[in-house]
């Protein structure tokens, strides 16, 4: 799946002028970058798609610990990815996406959505696409949940006094504290505070 390269999320980090279609990610498109764009424009590892396929078919290459079997595989905010080296997929105050390298083998997952299976199991729908089952009832919408090796490791809950990352709107790629949260947040930036939507800010 392609699309017409105007048409690619301004969030790529990628030359507004050249070929005409260039590789759309598989899910959420707006919000992650397709491998291929990762190694070869981001990380410079590859010089054309067909050196990136042949670094699938080596199984080089991984996505949450999960090893990338096509080009346009998603690599969503906050992902852990796996090349020469690991990388996580953040935000720039520019809203520009940056892969910056990590020694971390943990990842922040905010939570979009929550349902009761059992008398004891709650999946939660996690902002990357993927769903966790848990047993923590506490655990609430746009909380967030720190995952390691894809296990459950610890719950960060958005309340006051905790640190965010901004990653949509005006603010997009800062990072502040939040002073009060209700309705909405007001969150404490370098220089000023504001407030923002709660859905618009990661716990992390």
């Amino acid at each position: 799946m392609h699309q017409k390269r105007q048409a690619a999320s301004k969030m790529l980090p990628i030359r507004r002028k050249g070929t005409k279609y260039v590789a759309k990610a598989l899910h959420n498109p707006k919000y992650s970058v397709p491998v291929v764009i990762a190694v070869r424009d981001m990380l410079h590892l590859a010089r054309n798609a067909s050196e990136v396929r042949k670094m699938i078919v080596q199984k080089a290459l991984k996505i949450n610990g999960r090893i990338v079997k096509d080009y346009r595989d998603a690599i969503s905010l906050l992902n852990l990815f796996e090349a020469d080296k690991t990388y996580v997929l953040t935000l720039l105050p520019t809203k520009k996406f940056v892969l910056k390298e990590t020694k971390d083998k943990e990842r922040v997952c905010k939570v979009i959505g929550k349902r009761l299976l059992g008398k004891n199991t709650i999946q939660l729908n996690l902002h990357d696409g993927t769903n966790f089952l848990v047993k923590d009832s506490s655990i609430k919408v746009n909380d967030s949940v720190l995952l390691q090796d894809n296990k459950f490791k610890s719950h960060l809950p958005l309340a006051k006094g905790k640190e965010v990352f901004i990653f949509k709107g005006k603010y997009a790629g800062n990072v502040g504290k939040i002073l009060e949260i209700n309705d909405v947040a007001e969150i404490k930036l370098k220089d000023s505070s504001v407030q923002l939507n709660k859905i618009n800010i990661i716990a992390i």
